[in-house]
């Protein structure tokens, strides 16, 4: 009798940054550890003043003797091998790093918890589906362009996880599947926050710190940002429409149980009562006044996560009111309880992969750390290249960095500073180095376990990182390869 072969599965994301530590850990023992001077930046970002600590690219050296080799164990609050869960779940502050974007995910998750308690989204789902019958594939193309001109204007990022939990039973209702939830909703706006023309959380840093006017060669961007978004609108189209012929075909196929079995309950008998009604303006007025705060007063993860926990506790009192889904007082603690359990596996990710950098020294680039090595050593590869090639290893380096250090932001104000004056050296303007940057960020926030808002996302689609990886890659590629044409256009055309 012939023996089985067992198919190839994909490791857990959980598995997979254990061995990204163990590397990160080895190479501690191989890499000198380095450091370089800081110097503080001001630019002015459409008429605002900001101020950016940069890395002084020249600075670098390596101090051997303030090289920490990664331990088994370490007491005391220190990092060792096995610590690095705790201290990356623990590390950063509120406004973003691990600890901040963990109770942001985790608050998320909670609020729609005790949304889903009243059953007020689905019922809304089914309401729009007997609405909106023979019209359904209109809803693909408006939402990706939505969602990548918000990704474009004001860098939409963690935002979409709460998008994300409202969307994917829609689309999942309509015969689509939870990686089309996730591709209109996250991946739009990381298409739009890569190509965008005026994100303030990456290209206006990127240019202030680069010494390149802000938000400078729009045009360029803006043809780039329609290129991109159509095209993946064009990729989500199509493969919605094979799922919808062929459910079965779906990788989320099994996972996607979890929300068809709330519609197949319903036999789209529709129940659409007032206070569901109450309950769909009350997260509709949640999301405009947090829209209103992100643009108007720089609202970031800590007032957004009140604001959802907000809206959240407003729509448990209307549903204990209005007796939706038989809801009692108890039903909202339960709610927001079994909200943030669906959101755990996600927010633990979080901590998981910023212990890498916790292992390689941290971020700092003023304290010796490995990376500070990798950053500096990457930076040498440039010299003597054609200019091409300069920008394109510049745009992959950027890519591959963006494993390490997701933020925007902060990716800008470590690498910047470096690549700025590299560009100078081999020919290529500085507008092509940001330009560089911002495909390199953004797009592989698309792919990558370490990103905060794709792992958020993921968990609010009961995806595994595995599965998605499967599908994403081959889309991932085709981005790649398009960025690669337009650094290249922009190095023939000078762009500046």
């Amino acid at each position: 009798m012939q023996k089985r072969k067992k198919a190839w599965e994909m490791p857990h994301t959980y598995v997979i940054i254990f061995f990204v530590v163990l590397f990160a850990a080895i190479l501690t023992y191989i890499a000198p550890a380095g450091t370089f001077e800081t110097e503080e930046v001001t630019y002015n970002n459409s008429g605002t003043e900001e101020t950016r600590t940069v890395l002084i690219p020249d600075s670098f050296s390596t101090e051997e003797g303030e090289a920490v080799k990664t331990t088994l164990f370490e007491g005391g609050g220190e990092t060792g091998l096995l610590n690095y869960v705790f201290e990356g779940l623990v590390s950063g502050d509120k406004w973003g790093s691990a600890v901040g974007v963990i109770a942001f995910i985790i608050i998320i998750g909670g609020a729609f918890g005790i949304i889903m308690k009243t059953r007020a989204i689905e019922e809304g789902i089914l309401s729009v589906i007997d609405k909106t019958k023979g019209k359904e594939a209109l809803i693909i193309p408006i939402l990706f362009f939505l969602f990548s001109l918000g990704g474009a204007v004001f860098g939409m990022g963690e935002e979409a996880i709460a998008f994300a939990m409202i969307l994917i039973p829609l689309v999942i209702a309509l015969g689509y599947d939870a990686i089309t939830g996730v591709m209109i909703t996250y991946v739009a706006t990381q298409i739009g926050f890569a190509t965008s023309w005026m994100n303030p959380f990456g290209v206006a840093i990127a240019q202030g710190v680069s010494d390149v006017p802000v938000l400078s060669g729009s045009p360029f961007r803006i043809l780039m940002w329609i290129v991109f978004t159509t095209i993946g609108t064009w990729y989500t189209w199509r493969y919605a429409n094979k799922v919808r012929k062929n459910p079965a075909s779906s990788l989320s196929y099994t996972s996607d149980e979890y929300f068809r079995k709330d519609f197949e309950q319903n036999d789209l008998n529709v129940n659409f009562k007032k206070g569901h009604l109450l309950v769909i303006l009350t997260v509709a007025a949640g999301i405009s006044w947090i829209i209103w705060g992100v643009i108007e007063n720089a609202y970031y993860i800590p007032e957004i996560a009140s604001q959802f926990f907000t809206i959240g506790l407003v729509a448990g009192i209307i549903g204990v009111i209005f007796k939706l889904n038989n809801m009692r007082v108890n039903d909202i603690a339960e709610g927001f309880a079994q909200g943030a359990k669906d959101l755990l596996p996600a927010a633990l990710v979080v901590g998981m992969a910023k212990g890498i950098i916790i292992i390689l020294g941290g971020d700092d680039p003023a304290s010796a750390s490995v990376l500070n090595t990798i950053l500096h050593s990457a930076g040498q590869i440039f010299n003597g290249m054609p200019e091409v090639l300069s920008a394109w290893l510049m745009y992959l380096f950027q890519s591959i960095f963006n494993f390490f250090v997701v933020s925007g932001s902060g990716q800008a104000a470590l690498t910047m500073p470096l690549m700025a004056p590299l560009a100078d050296i081999a020919g290529v303007t500085r507008q092509v180095a940001v330009l560089a940057f911002q495909l390199g960020d953004g797009l592989t926030n698309i792919i990558v376990p370490t990103s905060a808002a794709l792992m958020g996302s993921l968990g609010a689609a009961r995806l595994d990182w595995g599965l998605w990886f499967k599908f994403i890659i081959k889309f991932q590629l085709l981005l790649f390869g398009l960025s690669s044409l337009f650094i290249i256009a922009a190095v023939l055309i000078n762009f500046n």
